[in-house]
Parts: structure tokens; sequence; C-alpha cells
């Protein structure tokens, strides 16, 4: 087992190298094109807020590379270091029991997380975005979430931890069915009681004011098969100028959450058209389809664990002194990481495609190609987004086309409309 074990960190190492130099590809690429206005989008970028796009993008860029390299080096020194095992063997001298001690060892895991994080979520918020002119946070707003954060993901995650964990010591062949099925249970628990009881902990719901654009929401919704439950405006500019929207309910009668900055910044014809796009989504049946392909790959992973955690062999690879189920577990998920890298372009694609599909039905439902280009270009100058991200690192990362591209082809498709 000691001759695979470096050859686990050249793999681990091979990865993090090809993220890197994907990002300093993306900033580099940027960098050279980023002054550019793009066809189309004359009318609302000037060549100042360009600049100011790229900025931002740039600026974010230097953070998050700090904090992957950080990353990095915690992963080496926890996993390879020595820093695992003797946490490991600290929990167990405890003596607290199999599904205790796993719980207590992931929620040290996070809470060190989420501590290391910190500055990085400091720097961006009271530094980064405001000198973007985004963040509206204060201190007292930014504690007040990080606590209420920080309890909920203990109650929800250690719930989670402990039912798995339980299970694998309860049905120790049939755990990883069972666990399946405990954690399928859990995530449509939480799509169900998180628009009532987990949102309103941040942010507060009310009905929108103009009742003739609810009427036209409910009218075009209803076209797409959708029955609306209540339409809703989104407080989001207490503590960013950031714009979205978005879908929340399963089946057919759905809520729609507007965010205030939206409603501030879209005339009613963009925010029909930024909704049919989401009423795409669900006509195409592109969340339930990721659903199901994330489930099946979340039912190889829990069976996969399975067979990889029958022995000790994952233990004496990382030359831990003590084998634990939840330290198996975590190199487990480890080791998922690695192989899996290769599908990240596979999934951006079909993410990429059900976008395109999406952008579809929503210029067939409204047949206003102009308010859909427009709402796009209007979200990405108020968001600074990337208007030139590099071809290879969007092919890797973005679930959604470029938004330059996006554009040009939903201009091109309005032209071949007229033509006809």
């Amino acid at each position: 087992m000691d001759q695979l074990l470096p050859v686990v960190l050249i793999l681990y190492l091979t990865v993090e190298t090809a993220e890197q130099f994907l990002h300093v590809l993306n900033m580099k690429h940027l960098s050279r094109r980023g002054a550019e206005v793009p066809p189309g989008f004359e009318k609302h970028v000037d060549a100042k807020t360009l600049r100011k796009m790229r900025d931002y993008t740039l600026a974010h860029g230097r953070v998050d590379r700090v904090a992957a390299l950080m990353s990095i080096g915690i992963t080496l020194v926890f996993l390879f270091g020595g820093v695992l095992n003797w946490l490991n063997n600290h929990i167990a001298a405890q003596g607290w029991g199999a599904v205790l001690s796993g719980v207590l060892f992931y929620l040290i895991l996070v809470y060190a997380d989420t501590l290391v994080k910190i500055p990085f979520s400091l720097y961006n918020t009271f530094a980064l975005e405001k000198r973007f002119g985004f963040s509206n946070q204060t201190m007292g707003l930014w504690l007040q979430d990080f606590l209420k954060s920080l309890l909920l993901n203990t109650l929800l995650l250690g719930f989670l931890l402990y039912g798995i964990l339980w299970l694998i010591m309860a049905l120790p062949q049939m755990w990883w069915l069972a666990g399946w099925v405990f954690a399928l249970l859990f995530s449509i628990f939480l799509l169900y009681v998180s628009p009532y009881v987990i949102e309103p902990l941040f942010n507060k719901f009310s009905p929108i004011e103009d009742l003739a654009l609810e009427e036209r929401i409910r009218e075009t919704m209803s076209r797409a098969g959708l029955k609306i439950n209540r339409v809703f405006t989104m407080d989001a500019s207490r503590r960013s100028s950031h714009s979205n929207a978005y879908f929340s309910g399963i089946g057919h009668v759905k809520r729609i959450v507007l965010f205030d900055t939206l409603m501030a910044n879209h005339p009613a014809e963009e925010i029909i058209a930024i909704l049919a796009h989401e009423a795409g989504h669900w006509k195409k049946k592109h969340v339930l389809k990721m659903l199901i392909l994330g489930q099946a790959l979340a039912l190889a992973g829990f069976y996969l664990a399975y067979k990889l955690t029958a022995g000790d062999q994952l233990a004496e690879l990382f030359r831990l002194d003590i084998t634990s189920m939840h330290a198996k577990l975590l190199l487990v998920a480890f080791l998922g990481t690695l192989v899996l890298f290769p599908l990240k372009p596979l999934m951006a694609y079909l993410s990429r495609f059900h976008e395109i599909e999406a952008d579809n039905f929503a210029l067939d439902l409204t047949g206003a190609p102009h308010a859909l280009s427009e709402a796009l270009i209007k979200l990405g100058k108020d968001n600074l987004a990337n208007l030139y991200p590099h071809p290879w690192y969007a092919a890797v990362y973005y679930s959604h086309p470029p938004l330059v591209q996006r554009v040009q082809r939903i201009l091109g498709q309005a032209g071949a409309r007229h033509s006809r």
C-alpha cells in the first residue's frame, strides 16, 4: 500500500494543477480581451463599464486563487501530513461510540473549514464587493447571517450524518441502499420546507405590489402549463445589489421570487422573458432529469463507498493507526473528487444545453427575443459578468453559455424569425 500513496498524491496535484492552469488561462484571456465592447452590447456597455466588469472578475480571481492555494496546502497537510491520523486517534480515544464519533468528526471538519473561510468572506463582502458597488452589508447583519448559517448547518448536517452513520451500523450489508434512500428523502424534505422555513430566516418576502405585472406573470406561466401559487419580491438589496429571480416548489404549482433589485432595474417585458426562461427548465423537465442523473450518481457513489470501506485498505493506504468508518468515508469522498474531475466538462455541457433549450422555450412562449437579450445584457452589466471567458475554462466550469455567445444566438434567431 505504501507505494500507492505517492500515486494518489501525484493524481491530486495533477488535478489541482489543471484547475489552476485553467484559472490563470481564463484571467490572462480576460486581461487581453476585456476592453473590447462586444457586438450588440453597445447600448448598455461602454468602455468604462467594460473595464469595471473586467477588473471585478480579475479581483475575484485573485482572491479565489489565494483561497485555492490555501485549500491545497491544508489538504496536503491534513491527508498526507498526519493530521487526519491525529484527529482520528483523538476522537477514538474519547470512547463516544461509532455514530457520535463520526458526527463530531465531520462537524469538526466543517467548523474548521468555516473558520478558514471567514477572512475571505469578510474581505469579499466588506472590501471587494463594496469597492465595486455591490455590498450593502453591515457587520451586524453579516454576523447575524453567519451565526444563523452555522446553527442551521449544524442541525441539518448533524441529523443527516447521524442518520447515515446509524444505518451503517444497523445495516452493515445494505447501508449503501438505505443510506441513499435516507439522503434522497432528506433532500426532498428540504425542497419542501426551505421556501417556508429556511429562506425566511435570512430574507423578507412580500407579495409584489404591481398587480398588473403579477397578472401578466400568471397568464404567461399558465400558457406554459404552470400554476403560480404566489409571486413575491425579496429584499435582496439589504445585502447586495446583485439581481436574480427563481422558482421554488415541486410539481405544477410554483412560487416565484423576484429580487427587489431585479424589479428596480428591469421593465415588465424583461421580467416576463426571464421567468419564461425559468419556466422552460420546468417544461423541458431539466430539474427532473438532473435530479435523476444526480441520484443515479449518488447511488453509485454509496455502493462504491460500501465496497471501498468493507476492508482496511484505505486506512492502510493513508497510514491510519485506527480504522474508523467516518475516516474511510472521508477518504472515499476525497478519491471520488479526483476520479470524477473528468466529468466536469460533461456536466457543464449538459447544463449549457439545458440553458439553450430554456432560452428557446422562452422565445417560443413570449415571442420577444429582444426582451430576453436585453434582460440578459442588463443582468450581465449589473452583475459585472465576465464577457470574455477562455473557451477551455467555460467548457469545464460554465453552467450557462458565455453571455456574448448566448445573446448573439438569441438575436440571430430573432433575425431568422423576422426574415421568414
